[in-house]
């Protein structure tokens, strides 16, 4: 018995594996507004009665992709800042990071990019509410270092959102330099990356200098 319910049950998160790398890969070229379950259906080689013993509609399909689209960067930012080193070679590590999670998440860039601003309210509030989490961790991490010994939970939540916002709009824009043409425009992910490198050590000097709001 035990041994058909775990064959039920892998068979039954295959299934829901293949319809989130089926949506992913449709939202490739579209956005989710304009999706439908039959598509997903096909694309996964599923009927659309297992489309729905896995979500209630499209938009909750949206809402799972938002959570996986940002678990790995979360992960390696918390490594990033975790690690020792001067703010120089954490900016540095910090860009590293984000242009490899663009080189290794392609398909989970472009839809956060794109849907962070889509016509799926649920999906748009899954993205907000998962970088305010996203920040969050961000600002309890920089709670622990010493230069942040005085600085109260208020100011420390917006410097960790300026830095969540610069992740993100930095990634959108790298992903955008890594399509260019089809073929890529290596220059421009350079200045991107270089631009992101300059804006975070604003953020530093501005943080070193800091008085409190």
């Amino acid at each position: 018995m035990s041994h058909t319910v775990g064959a039920r049950q892998a068979q039954k998160q295959q299934s829901r594996r293949a319809l989130l790398d089926a949506g992913l890969h449709l939202l490739a070229e579209q956005n989710l507004a304009s999706l439908g379950v039959r598509e997903v259906t096909r694309e996964a080689g599923l009927s659309p009665a297992a489309f729905y013993r896995h979500f209630p509609d499209l938009a909750a399909l949206g809402v799972a992709l938002v959570e996986e689209s940002l678990v790995s960067l979360h992960v390696m930012i918390r490594a990033v800042l975790a690690e020792a080193g001067g703010a120089e070679e954490l900016i540095d590590r910090a860009v590293d990071v984000i242009e490899r999670h663009v080189r290794e998440h392609r398909p989970h860039v472009r839809f956060l990019a794109r849907e962070r601003h889509g016509g799926v309210r649920l999906v748009r509030e899954a993205i907000d509410a998962e970088l305010g989490r996203f920040a969050a961790e961000v600002g309890a991490a920089l709670a622990l270092q010493p230069s942040s010994r005085d600085w109260s939970e208020r100011d420390l939540r917006m410097l960790a959102e300026l830095y969540v916002d610069l992740m993100v709009s930095t990634a959108a824009a790298l992903l955008e330099a890594r399509e260019a043409d089809s073929g890529g425009d290596p220059a421009r992910v350079e200045r991107i990356a270089a631009t992101a490198r300059l804006q975070l050590r604003l953020i530093s000097l501005g943080r070193r200098h800091w008085t409190g709001s």
